[in-house]
């Protein structure tokens, strides 16, 4: 047995026992290559810790046992697809997961859609949705606004000065989030570093003290995040009760969820899961985009070159981010390269058929998304930073299957490429930005992919 050892283990292997729990797998084995169990009781869980991540785990297992594999997870079978063809085998009318509301209201203790109504859960994730698109629309300028902030802070800096990429993309995302979800009360920075005071306590407890039951152990951690928890829940009732049956002059998210048949405690958990995945997505992928950025000058100089030819000296509007065809390819390979979200889940809720094999009924299916985004079969030289290849249409449909752009992009990605969008044409047309020479980025796989340690960056003005 490995006593608390699933603390090594990442943000994903939350979704798969959160997923297991709500449906117990079949025991059945499916004649799939792949791991037999190392341990009676934890199954293949040893070999994942001693990979570093679930996502590292199914790198070794693909390239080793090919596009089908197995495993277990405890004592329950997991298969993992990892190739665009098997999951093309694979779209069928099963339920299609989504890893952040999943892992996040079920560690949160909340209701999850995947229990109850099917229509009513259906209603409130297209209400969910509307609310992302609302708000954007509503938020532009504001969006604008705070990328010039950034813009003007950087600008003020020595350019030799590092600049934490990471941080400063944090604290962007975070007010970028908070003031498009719940209005104008986050324009105020103390309610922001309050904000993320309380959600790094709740995120770092998500990544470790759910998981090795160290925080039921340690009676100050856990008063620490359920203060956190609390004090979040708090401010979100708050702006609930400030904006109900009132018109402001911003849509928020929040409002479209007022508008809707939503209840009070569904009206937080939408809110809680928008504003905690939203900030970690949006940092993330800004963060990407800017580092990758660093390290090709001629992507960097194509970009500009575009955005001077659309939008001259003015400003960004909403109705010329669809002329931005470049960028949009730049925010394509930054999600490919960083393999930004490397595992989905589905669940196999009717005995399927993949590649000649069966998939019992109840078996969770993993895709592989982050083997799938650097399958050299699918992406021609797949470990080059390369937008380009997104000119091409077959590449922008292999990366829709993924989930990652079209009507299969989830909302929180939805609002993050927007987002990234406007800073990106604000920061492009001022800056030069710079490598640090010597740096070596090292990847966390997590939920969401992010660098291991801080991103160090300098800054130049353009001429």
């Amino acid at each position: 047995m490995l006593d608390f050892a699933i603390f090594a283990v990442t943000f994903l292997l939350i979704l798969v026992g959160a997923v297991l729990y709500l449906y117990p797998a079949s025991r059945q084995a499916s004649g799939i290559p792949g791991l037999a169990p190392t341990d009676e009781k934890d199954g293949n869980l040893p070999d994942i810790i001693s990979s570093s991540s679930l996502h590292e785990f199914l790198v070794n297992l693909h390239e080793k046992y090919g596009p089908l594999v197995s495993f277990w997870f405890g004592r329950r079978l997991v298969v993992s697809l990892g190739s665009i063809d098997l999951l093309k085998q694979h779209i069928n009318p099963n339920r299609l997961l989504d890893p952040f509301e999943t892992m996040l209201k079920s560690l949160l203790r909340y209701q999850s859609s995947l229990n109850g109504d099917t229509g009513e859960s259906h209603m409130r994730r297209k209400l969910y949705e509307n609310g992302v698109t609302k708000s954007l629309q509503s938020n532009f300028a504001l969006i604008q606004k705070l990328s010039e902030e950034l813009l003007a802070k950087w600008l003020s800096l020595p350019e030799a000065q590092h600049v934490p990429l990471c941080q400063h993309m944090l604290g962007f995302a975070m007010k970028s989030v908070t003031q498009t979800a719940m209005g104008s009360s986050f324009e105020d920075d103390r309610e922001v570093i309050r904000f993320r005071r309380h959600h790094d306590a709740i995120w770092s407890e998500i990544g470790k003290g759910f998981l090795d039951g160290s925080l039921d152990k340690n009676m100050t951690r856990k008063k620490l995040y359920e203060d956190a928890l609390m004090e979040m829940e708090s401010t979100l009732r708050k702006v609930t009760k400030e904006r109900r049956g009132r018109s402001f002059n911003r849509h928020v998210f929040i409002d479209t969820l007022l508008q809707g048949s939503l209840s009070d405690q569904q009206i937080l958990e939408d809110t809680m899961i928008f504003s905690l995945a939203g900030c970690i997505i949006t940092a993330n992928l800004c963060t990407w985009a800017v580092y990758f950025l660093t390290t090709s000058e001629d992507v960097q100089q194509n970009l500009y070159k575009e955005m001077d030819r659309v939008l001259g000296k003015g400003p960004i509007t909403h109705e010329k981010i669809e002329q931005l065809r470049y960028c949009r390819q730049v925010l394509c390979e930054t999600v490919r390269t960083a393999k930004l979200t490397p595992v989905a889940a589905q669940l196999q809720e009717l005995e399927g058929r993949v590649d000649q094999h069966t998939i019992p009924k109840e078996t969770l299916v993993l895709y592989a998304l982050g083997v799938m985004l650097q399958d050299s079969s699918s992406w021609p030289s797949p470990y080059k930073f390369d937008p380009e290849r997104f000119s091409e249409e077959l590449a922008m449909k292999n990366l829709s299957l993924l989930g990652f752009s079209g009507s299969q992009e989830c909302p929180e990605l939805r609002f993050a490429y927007m987002v990234a969008t406007v800073l990106l044409s604000v920061l492009v047309r001022k800056l030069y930005l710079h490598p640090v020479k010597g740096q070596v980025m090292e990847t966390k796989y997590e939920l969401v992919t992010s660098p291991k340690e801080e991103a160090w960056i300098t800054v130049s003005k353009r001429s």
